[in-house]
Formats: C-alpha cells, structure tokens, sequence
C-alpha cells in the first residue's frame, strides 16, 4: 500500500496542477540555518562598537582619571538596551563584541589640563565621535524603534565628545 501511494502521489500532484514543490513548502532543511536579517547585523554592529567603547573607557579610567566613570556608565547602559533588543537564536548569532562600526585600542593617557587633551581621552573623542557618526547614519535603514534609540545614543555620544574636552 506505501508503494502504490508512494507512486500515485506524484499522478495525483500533477493531475490537479500542484507541483511537488508547492506541496511541501517552508524553508529547505538542507539549506542550513537562514541569513540575519538586515536590522539585526546592524544591531549586532552597534553593540560591538559600543562594547569597543566601554573597553576604551575602562583602559582610560585605568590610566588618566575616574571622572570618565558617569560616561563609562552610560555606555553600559546603552549596550544594556541595544543587546536586550538582540533576540537570536544561539547557533546564528555572532557574539556581540566581534566585529563592528567602531572603536580602537587606546594606550592609557596621562591626565592635563583644559585645552590639552592626553593621548587615552584624545582617542575616547575620536571613538565617540565616529560612533556618533556611524549611528547617525544608521537612521535611515533601522527600523523606528531601534532608529529611536540610536538617535538617542549619537546624541549621547556627541555629548561625551564636550564632556572629555573638560
């Protein structure tokens, strides 16, 4: 009986003008697990520069002051929001951190006065900066939810450029 439907299916299939490939659709199990969506590779982006960033803070703190920690902490407040945003199964997402839109390794500075920016906070200003600049392009692909928060983000960041010139 398994052969003779086994055989038949295909004359039935054909027969009411269903192709077999109609019959079984949704995602091909052989094809492996399906590409990120476009919203979430830049979120991923996003979270692996702002965890570049609190990693320059942290050497900075480390090296020049403790008067960059209310900044350092607005980044882990940021990186909190953006990665409860990232919702990924664990076999296809990336972790966060690899990769990114910016941020680079900074020697620790040495502290100075107003005008005179050490080396380790001259590089914090450049990372913000170009932080700033990467979300803020950003706004037109994301969604409005998460354009929102990168909005809010840039702005931030644009305030911390002020914020460590003194």
């Amino acid at each position: 009986m398994l052969l003779a439907s086994a055989t038949t299916l295909p004359l039935l299939l054909a027969a009411t003008g269903c192709r077999s490939s109609e019959a079984f659709a949704g995602p091909d199990p052989l094809a492996g697990p399906p590409s990120p969506a476009p919203d979430v590779i830049t979120l991923e982006a996003v979270i692996a520069a702002e965890t570049n960033l609190i990693q320059l803070y942290k050497r900075a703190i480390s090296g020049v002051s403790r008067a960059t920690t209310p900044l350092l902490s607005q980044h882990e407040q940021h990186l909190a929001q953006l990665s409860a945003r990232l919702v990924l199964p664990s076999a296809t997402s990336s972790a966060p951190g690899q990769g990114g839109l910016g941020g680079r390794g900074a020697p620790p500075g040495s502290g100075g006065s107003r005008g005179v920016v050490p080396p380790g906070l001259a590089q914090l200003q450049a990372a913000e900066r170009e932080s700033a600049a990467n979300l803020v392009r950003q706004l037109g692909v994301a969604e409005p939810a998460l354009a929102q928060l990168f909005a809010s983000i840039a702005a931030c960041h644009a305030t911390h450029v002020a914020a460590l010139d003194g």
